[in-house]
């Protein structure tokens, strides 16, 4: 999976997916609990791999030749709760087993 350009987007989209649901469950320890250190630590985390998922999508989006409506719906599931997950299963799979 990680061997190809859209294999290791895949797999950050995955891991960008698991931290932004993360932030939910910090956001309960900062405002409920009083516990903000979780909170710093998971959105540091988080940030660094939205940028990443976003240089990522760039890069397959060249290499691939996507359209920009492509790359529209890849950058709009980064902002949307579960939306790599679903990007994933609806059109990121589709186009790594069409390159394969």
């Amino acid at each position: 999976m990680l061997n190809t350009p859209i294999g290791r987007f895949r797999f950050i989209a995955f891991v960008e997916g698991c931290s932004f649901l993360l932030i939910g469950l910090t956001m309960i320890l900062k405002y409920r609990y009083d516990m903000p250190e979780p909170n710093y630590v998971v959105g540091m985390v988080h940030g660094l791999l939205f940028i990443l998922y976003v240089l990522l999508l760039l890069q397959v989006t060249y290499i691939y030749k996507w359209s920009f409506w492509m790359l529209t719906r890849g950058f709009i599931a980064s902002l949307i709760p579960f939306g790599t997950f679903y990007a994933d299963k609806k059109w990121f799979s589709k186009q790594d087993s069409q390159i394969l």
